[in-house]
């Protein structure tokens, strides 16, 4: 199967054909500083890995950087995932970022896992996100709990993790409003999702995830910051990741976050979606570097 991960660099590995001498053992310290400000890595961190490389850098030092920016930042298997019934993921972000989409996607691969799945429709602010969510359930074949427009969201995770639990259902997944992080009264209405989550079950939400949208680069690190500042995040799920040349932004999430990037999403198909896996990420962005 052709990998989603490779297909996520596609732009960034463009950008170093186009600007990389490429087919070398090694290069140089400022070509690769050129490269990896291109592919929108931090300049901060980009200085934080050249100060441990030596004047000309080969595959080997480079992959074993990298792969020190990962260490330590713990992802949940998909045994520990379902080891909680019903296991409950709550969803942020701002709009535009795929929210609906990866609610979708996640259902889908718990589907795949031989796993029943809820959907909680919490963001009651928009219609139009209800209705994309209720098409999803439909064509995905999964139970949805939702509400009138303007209801409490909070309430509706009560109820979608209450029904989850009457229903013997694996997992359940909790949308919530798009928002931006400087918005205060919103940024209260999450906590008091995640405390009347915590009414319905003590241990949910069991994750908290935040969407970024990877053609957003560094601007996406402040609103995930935030949000985890507000309630707590326990993982990224980077989306859009095909459509931009700045695949160096993974490595600046888990740089400044020091939260594990669990999934990427490529596209609009609920396929079109896998588990994150540093190594092959690295791999192939070495592997553009150096031709």
């Amino acid at each position: 199967m052709f990998s989603l991960i490779k297909k996520s660099l596609e732009k960034t590995l463009g950008v170093f054909r186009d600007n990389s001498s490429g087919g070398k053992d090694s290069i140089s310290k400022t070509e690769l500083e050129e490269l990896l400000v291109m592919a929108d890595v931090n300049y901060d961190l980009v200085e934080n890995i050249l100060e441990s490389l030596p004047s000309n850098v080969n595959k080997l030092a480079l992959t074993n950087s990298l792969s020190s920016i990962f260490y330590g930042l713990e992802v949940k298997k998909s045994a520990e995932i379902y080891s909680s019934k019903p296991f409950v993921d709550l969803i942020v972000g701002i709009n535009g970022a795929g929210k609906t989409t990866t609610i979708a996607k996640l259902a889908n691969m718990a589907k795949r896992d031989g796993k029943s799945v809820l959907l909680g429709a919490g963001d009651t602010f928009r219609a139009a996100a209800v209705e994309q969510l209720k098409i999803w359930s439909e064509r995905l074949d999964v139970k949805i709990v939702m509400s009138k427009i303007g209801a409490d969201p909070a309430s509706v995770a009560y109820d979608a993790i209450n029904s989850a639990k009457a229903n013997n259902i694996d997992y359940c997944i909790i949308d919530t409003a798009g928002r931006l992080h400087t918005q205060s009264n919103l940024a209260e209405e999450l906590k008091k999702i995640v405390r009347i989550c915590q009414k319905a079950d003590q241990n949910a939400p069991h994750r908290k995830l935040a969407i970024l949208d990877g053609t957003a680069g560094q601007s996406g690190i402040a609103q995930a910051k935030a949000f985890d500042e507000i309630i707590g995040l326990d993982g990224i799920v980077v989306t859009k990741l095909d459509g931009t040349a700045k695949g160096g932004m993974i490595f600046s999430v888990a740089y400044a976050l020091k939260l594990p990037i669990l999934y990427i999403g490529v596209g609009e198909k609920p396929d079109d979606f896998q588990i994150f896996e540093s190594k092959e990420f690295i791999d192939e962005f070495v592997g553009g570097i150096f031709g």
